[in-house]
């Protein structure tokens, strides 16, 4: 008798302890809101962009190829969240001629949604339009920052690899997303 009312002192003891004590089940289950990012899955995007260009070598006329700035405009369509595809249209001036080129890329990118940062690498190839007609291919990398959902800036360099020059270009723009 005396050790069945400690059990019941002890149990009425614990129950009061836990009073008001919700116990949690399985189906109790905390909703996690994903992170936000500016940067879809699927996304169409237009760029504008301004270009410095240099060359060290020599054209085929043994003439220096001097350095060039220009601009162009594009446009990437990104199948996946990291892969996508892209074409851009580039026009400079080289020492008063003006020289053309016309690309396809393939992208890489690595969103970094903390940041609203998107660094990438790129390769393509593509031919240029100038006193003389050269296919390139092409590879570099860079960064967009998303400053909002639809709008970011970018900067980004590639080498253009062809017979028989060698093109280094800078590209710093605006990009559109869709």
């Amino acid at each position: 008798m005396k050790s069945f009312l400690i059990a019941l002192v002890t149990a009425s003891l614990t129950a009061s302890a836990f009073a008001g004590v919700e116990a949690k089940s399985f189906k109790d289950k905390v909703a996690l809101t994903p992170e936000e990012c500016n940067f879809r899955d699927t996304e169409f995007q237009v760029d504008a962009f301004g270009a410095f260009l240099a060359n060290p070598q020599f054209d085929t006329h043994g003439q220096t190829l001097n350095t060039g700035v220009g601009g162009g405009g594009g446009f990437n369509f990104f199948f996946a969240r990291y892969f996508g595809v892209g074409v851009e249209g580039l026009w400079y001036g080289n020492g008063g001629a003006a020289e053309h080129m016309f690309l396809g890329n393939a992208f890489f990118r690595y969103p970094i949604c903390k940041w609203n940062i998107a660094p990438y690498v790129m390769v393509g190839g593509g031919v240029g339009f100038d006193h003389t007609t050269v296919g390139y291919v092409a590879v570099g990398g860079g960064t967009e920052w998303r400053f909002c959902k639809n709008v970011g800036l970018f900067v980004d360099g590639q080498a253009f690899l062809g017979a028989p020059n060698v093109l280094g270009v800078t590209r710093t723009g605006i990009r559109f997303a869709f």
